[in-house]
């Protein structure tokens, strides 16, 4: 079976990554799945508490009931399983559009190793820090800072299929250029050269 296109955005949290992956989903000519990580870990992370919870409540949590400790023992594994859903979803035929904070280097050594085979389009979704933090104050679901935290980390790579400033460009916009490159037949390259030379740095 050929396997489906991987559409991986990285950038930071804010960066509108999830408003172009909405823009992906809702066209009709290429069809996708979404995989969040924010979605995917934190409703992986909440079936995981409340089923230890459940099945063994007498357990002593030794001042972890907050969760934080369980979510510094779990995150790295569960970042695995994430990037290894998307695999899945690939080898199954399925184009996936990854919306996703390739943070440290264990993070994007999970994805050198497991998206090797398949074909991945990178694409860099940046934007200002100080628009960052304009779009956290807004949303005010974020910490602001989260994003301005993650920024150096996020945008080591020196190889992009694409690169996006979301504040020049519209969400839509962004789509269509993933479309286009789609059709245009072109080797997706960016994410081969990161595999030969595991090269993160500008």
């Amino acid at each position: 079976m050929k396997p489906g296109i991987i559409v991986l955005l990285n950038g930071t949290s804010s960066s509108g990554k999830t408003s172009i992956s909405n823009e992906l989903l809702t066209q009709m000519a290429i069809p996708f799945q979404h995989l969040s990580i924010d979605n995917f870990c934190n409703g992986i992370f909440h079936s995981y508490t409340d089923y230890i919870n459940s099945t063994y409540p007498s357990i002593e949590t030794n001042g972890a009931e907050d969760g934080q400790f369980v979510n510094q023992i779990l995150l790295n594994p569960l970042i695995s399983l994430y990037y290894s859903t998307i695999k899945l979803f690939s080898a199954m035929g399925n184009n996936v559009v990854v919306d996703s904070v390739i943070g440290n280097d264990k993070w994007f050594n999970a994805c050198i190793e497991l998206f090797s085979d398949h074909p991945v389009i990178f694409v860099e979704v940046k934007c200002s820090k100080e628009e960052l933090a304009r779009r956290e104050k807004l949303r005010g679901d974020r910490m602001v800072g989260l994003a301005n935290s993650q920024y150096d980390n996020v945008y080591c790579f020196n190889e992009y299929d694409l690169e996006f400033n979301t504040e020049i460009m519209r969400s839509n916009e962004c789509a269509n250029e993933i479309l286009n490159f789609i059709r245009s037949n072109k080797e997706y390259t960016a994410f081969k050269k990161l595999i030969k030379g595991k090269s993160v740095s500008k």
